[in-house]
């Protein structure tokens, strides 16, 4: 399948857009991936480019915004503002915590 970015215009692959460095892309999926693809075009009338360059956009907007999420948390730590905890004392205490509330729902 080749993907082209909707705000450039084609004419025989080639882009009249003088930003855009990269007119076309070949995208491989696996047949059931494919089969998926076409499925879903199919049932929302939607062009599979178009479906895989929304697909693509809103995995690179959640990709950024997991990034940003890390940086922060990990400026946090090395800033001092927030102390680290061990995770497996974390997970000691949760554990407990949950044997407790079950053992109160018991005795009720």
């Amino acid at each position: 399948m080749t993907v082209a970015p909707s705000s450039t215009l084609f004419a025989e692959g080639v882009s009249f857009d003088p930003w855009c460095k990269l007119a076309t892309m070949e995208v491989r999926f696996r047949p059931e991936t494919e089969s998926r693809l076409q499925e879903l075009a199919a049932q929302t009338g939607r062009a599979p480019d178009d479906l895989v360059e929304d697909a693509l956009a809103g995995y690179l907007q959640e990709l950024t915004q997991v990034r940003e999420t890390l940086d922060s948390r990990y400026d946090d730590i090395k800033s001092g503002r927030v102390q680290p905890i061990d995770g497996e004392a974390f997970f000691e205490g949760l554990r407990k915590r949950e044997e407790q509330l079950l053992k109160s729902r018991r005795s009720k």
